[in-house]
């Protein structure tokens, strides 16, 4: 049996940034973390060993004068720092860059255009409801930005007002080009003369991985994709490895590693297997996965 790991797999740079922050402050003395600092249960637990606390928004409102708070690459909302100041509150900001110039973007348009006449502005976002990304970026318009995932959900816009459109920043490229075009028709349809702004805010070292992980996937007999259940990143590229090679399996931890094997009707050791993750996986449970898959016979 062959194994390799994708050598593009793994911890993007944002997310590389905030773990490395919260290991250099972890040396300072208690540190908590609002939210999983990563969508990586695994990754999640090794920091806590160490001593990271994570915390939710109720924490934070309770949390004593002079403690310290990482935030995690995703970003936060305004409110989540006037909190903290509110409280005498540390805040070590490991907001990644590449989200940190987005927000500055969206608050720097909203403000620009929140007093236009006739028609005030109609921020959109092209990213998932709730994710924490989002929700940062939403509080930069006081929460009045419109949160859409596809065309299918034109009817949540309002087509007598402008349009100012960002994308999260771990988007498709293809599947922004997609709602730009349609936003584009719906207006021609309806003979509208709004304006419409796209601004493509979309992280290339992210969307560039799709490309490689399906060349990745379709070098190899079985790809073993290593990812956080609780990842929206990890879900979507795993499809697009299962779309380049059926033989594709998901896998949170190498505990799962048999019981996963055992549906595929394979001889193991004539193959050449992959291992690959997302932007929230370990190098190192990549690792742990390779080891443990050697010593099947």
């Amino acid at each position: 049996m062959i194994i390799s790991i994708d050598q593009n797999s793994g911890f993007c740079f944002g997310v590389t940034r905030a773990i490395n922050a919260a290991e250099s402050e972890l040396a300072n003395g208690p540190l908590c973390c609002l939210g999983d600092i990563v969508h990586n249960g695994q990754e999640v637990k090794r920091l806590e060993t160490k001593g990271l606390q994570t915390i939710d928004y109720d924490d934070l409102r309770t949390l004593p004068a002079h403690s310290r708070v990482l935030l995690r690459a995703h970003g936060e909302p305004p409110s989540t720092y006037w909190i903290a100041r509110q409280r005498g509150i540390e805040i070590i900001d490991a907001t990644c860059p590449v989200v940190k110039k987005l927000q500055d973007r969206i608050r720097a348009c909203y403000e620009a255009h929140k007093n236009d006449e006739p028609l005030p502005p109609q921020i959109v976002i092209y990213g998932k409801p709730g994710h924490a990304e989002v929700i940062g970026l939403q509080g930069q318009t006081n929460g009045t930005a419109v949160v859409i995932e596809s065309a299918d959900q034109l009817d949540r816009l309002d087509f007598t007002r402008p349009i100012y459109l960002f994308s999260q920043t771990t988007k498709s490229i293809e599947g922004f080009n997609a709602l730009v075009e349609a936003i584009q028709s719906q207006i021609s349809n309806l003979k509208s003369q709004i304006v419409l702004e796209a601004h493509d805010t979309i992280c290339r070292n992210v969307a560039n991985r799709v490309a490689e992980l399906q060349a990745f996937a379709r070098a190899n007999d079985i790809v073993l994709f290593v990812g956080g259940t609780k990842s929206s990143n990890a879900r979507v590229l795993y499809s697009h490895c299962l779309e380049a090679n059926p033989n594709t399996l998901f896998i949170a931890s190498p505990d799962e590693l048999e019981e996963k094997l055992s549906t595929l009707n394979s001889q193991l050791s004539t193959l050449k297997v992959g291992i690959c993750g997302a932007t929230s996986t370990p190098l190192w449970l990549m690792e742990q996965v390779r080891d443990k898959l050697s010593l099947i016979p």
